[in-house]
């Protein structure tokens, strides 16, 4: 896969259900949508009508929540060959997913489960992401996950484990700032430190949500709530580093109405302005 993917700066959100209406009655002030793969894969009808007239007006990126990068069983060819027709059909801007597993053949987790940050772990992602690339015929986003747990196994930092991803899998990268910080309370690192050692030339996305409190300290990524201050300002030291990318707003549950997270977007425009 030596195909590449060109820098796109813009401001978007996660489009879900609650605003379908919205974005098909007018065309939005944002740059891009981003979309739930899964929810439109092997499906035709009013899912995919709604999302050509929503991509008519507004260029479209597709993230995945289920390839399970990090399976040592490999990728489910079925599901791959599915996101390909779907990739196929709506030309997003990128497809991407994350680093992480998500079940086993029969049964899925629903959930992004951890890995251990190793080199056997590393050689799975990376020959499962090259497969990917290949069915896909265009390089992939990967975005790094919350995690609440390590394990004694590990032999580098998630940071580093992303770095190396990156460079030997030719793929690029999707940078959660939250999930930084979320993992970084739960871990005890310098979210800094993370930022410092992701490739500059990689990042082609920043994720941005709130989070809950959970037991005994920890964070939890729950895309409930607005972000929070000391996310904003990890965000803008992120974009000192990386320079402008494109921005997405994520909420999943507790959803708002729209305005609200317009606003809470145009925050985005104002932090990343000041921070460039």
């Amino acid at each position: 896969m030596t195909e590449t993917i060109a820098p796109f700066t813009g401001f978007g959100l996660g489009l879900r259900k609650e605003h379908h209406a919205d974005f098909l009655g007018a065309e939005q002030p944002v740059d891009f949508v981003e979309v739930i793969s899964e929810n439109f894969m092997a499906c035709g009808g009013r899912p995919l009508r709604t999302l050509d007239a929503v991509r008519e007006r507004h260029p479209m990126i597709l993230h995945g929540v289920s390839m399970s990068l990090g399976s040592p069983l490999g990728l489910d060819r079925s599901y791959l060959d599915e996101l390909k027709i779907l990739a196929d059909q709506t030309r997003p801007l990128w497809v991407s997913d994350h680093l992480c597993w998500t079940g086993i053949p029969g049964h899925g987790a629903h959930d992004l489960l951890p890995l251990p940050y190793t080199q056997e772990a590393l050689a799975t992602c990376i020959a499962n992401l090259k497969l990917a690339q290949n069915v896909l015929e265009r390089p992939m986003l990967v975005e790094n996950p919350s995690s609440y747990l390590t394990f004694p196994e590990s032999t580098m930092s998630e940071w580093q484990f992303l770095k190396l991803l990156a460079e030997e899998s030719g793929c690029y990268l999707l940078l959660d700032v939250n999930n930084v910080f979320v993992s970084s309370v739960n871990h005890g690192f310098d979210p800094l430190e993370f930022l410092d050692a992701i490739p500059r030339s990689k990042v082609r996305q920043i994720h941005l949500a709130g989070h809950s409190q959970g037991p005994e300290g920890m964070l939890i990524d729950t895309h409930d709530a607005p972000v929070c201050a000391a996310v904003w300002a990890l965000y803008a030291q992120a974009i000192e580093r990386f320079g402008p990318c494109a921005t997405m707003i994520e909420r999943d549950d507790a959803i708002p109405a729209l305005d609200e997270l317009m606003a809470e977007l145009a925050l985005a425009r104002e932090t990343a302005s000041i921070a460039a």
